[in-house]
Formats: structure tokens, C-alpha cells, sequence
């Protein structure tokens, strides 16, 4: 896939190089050439550019981008001019770093849904669940294993974690599943935990996974 961010400072260069080493293409996209300089060996391609300029920014391959990550931090005038050029030129899947209450208030205005805050999610979650559309989200435990929380493949929906047997086909614990309910009196759903999965739990369409192994090994198991 093809990822594009803007601004290379902690979290986004973070996220640049992590995405670029489970093998996506990634432009990174910064207004300091030191930080070009710095980052260049590292990012699949890297980008000196004001993001502000929209001559400039529609230079950038915008219309083959799975999704451009706006994670400009420590200039939050820029981070929202750069989110409304992005629209303006019909990006198809934005993600906004939001530094503060405002800003989420403005990004909401303009019909963002998608937001990162960097003091709650590292850029090895956000390039989890960017990297696979199954994954809602991710908790890294050691340098070996992670427990992920992805969308039940619908080859399993309808079979119980015993007959899945993921424990053995990919060396994946499931923990636990999280299903969605109607909110008494409401529209809105919300999310439940089932309990500790045992061997008789249904697995139901749309049930989230909470799984527990390598991630090499629940990345297979989510793109069955």
C-alpha cells in the first residue's frame, strides 16, 4: 500500500519508517530539509515541501495514497491548513493528529472521522492498524508477542473457537471476543466483552477478536 505523511517530527517520522518497514511505499512530507536529510535512507521516498502550498501538494501522488496521515504537531495553524487543502483537493481517507480539544472541534467541521492522538497511541499502533484494515487496534507486550484486536474473518464466523483451532493452525490464544449491542433505548451500539473465550465460543459477523501471539502468526490468521 501507499502511505502518505505529513510532518516528520517524533510521532511522524516514527510512523514513516515503521510503515516502511512492513513494506509499504511511504512519502514523507516535511517543510525542514534537515529532517529530509535526516529521515531520507529511511522512508521509502521523502518530500521538502510547505504543505500549506496547494501547487506544491498536488504535486504529490494524492489520488494513489491508501490514506494521507497528517501528523504535523508543533504548528497547529499549518496542520489544519494542510487537513483543509487535503479535502479541497478530495483526498480519500485522511487521518488528523489532534494536540488539542479545538482542533478536534475544527477537524470534526470538516468531516475528518479518523483522528490520532500521539499521547494515547504510539506510531507502531497506528501503522498496525493502518498496515491491516482487520485490525482495530494493538498492544505490543514484548519484542516478540502482541495482542491484537482484529475483525473475525468471515471464513470463521459461524464456527466456535474449538473448531477454529487457531491455537494450533497459528499459534494464536484468543482471549476474548468483543460483540456489538444495541444501546438500551438508543441507535448507538455498544461494544461488550463475551468473557474468557472457552472452546464452545461462537464466533458471530463483525465480533472483534482479541488475540494473543506473534504477530506474523495473527497477521495470517486475520488475512485468512
Amino acid at each position: 500500500m501507499k502511505f502518505i505523511v505529513f510532518g516528520l517530527g517524533h510521532f511522524g517520522s516514527a510512523l514513516a519508517i515503521r510503515l516502511t518497514e512492513m513494506g509499504h511505499e511511504v512519502i514523507g512530507v516535511d517543510n525542514k530539509m534537515s529532517r529530509i536529510e535526516q529521515l531520507k535512507n529511511e522512508i521509502t521516498h521523502t518530500v521538502c515541501l510547505n504543505s500549506t502550498d496547494k501547487e506544491a501538494v498536488s504535486s504529490l501522488p494524492l489520488k494513489d495514497a491508501n490514506a494521507v496521515i497528517v501528523a504535523i504537531g508543533e504548528d497547529e495553524a499549518a496542520s489544519l491548513l494542510t487537513t483543509a487543502l487535503l479535502k479541497q483537493l478530495n483526498v480519500k481517507r485522511i487521518i488528523g493528529r489532534i494536540v488539542s480539544d479545538l482542533q478536534k472541534t475544527v477537524l470534526t467541521a470538516m468531516s475528518i472521522q479518523e483522528f490520532v492522538l500521539p499521547e494515547e497511541e504510539s506510531a507502531e499502533r497506528l501503522a498496525m492498524r493502518l498496515d491491516l484494515k482487520e485490525v482495530v487496534d494493538s498492544f505490543k507486550i514484548s519484542e516478540k508477542y502482541s495482542i491484537v484486536e482484529g475483525l473475525v474473518p468471515k471464513k470463521y464466523v459461524g464456527m466456535t473457537v474449538g473448531e477454529a483451532d487457531f491455537i494450533n493452525l497459528y499459534k494464536v490464544l484468543v482471549l476474548t471476543l468483543i460483540r456489538h449491542h444495541p444501546a438500551q433505548g438508543e441507535v448507538n451500539m455498544t461494544k461488550e466483552a463475551t468473557g474468557i473465550a472457552t472452546a464452545h465460543t461462537v464466533m458471530q459477523e463483525n465480533d472483534i477478536l482479541v488475540l494473543f501471539g506473534e504477530l506474523l502468526n495473527i497477521r495470517t490468521l486475520l488475512k485468512a
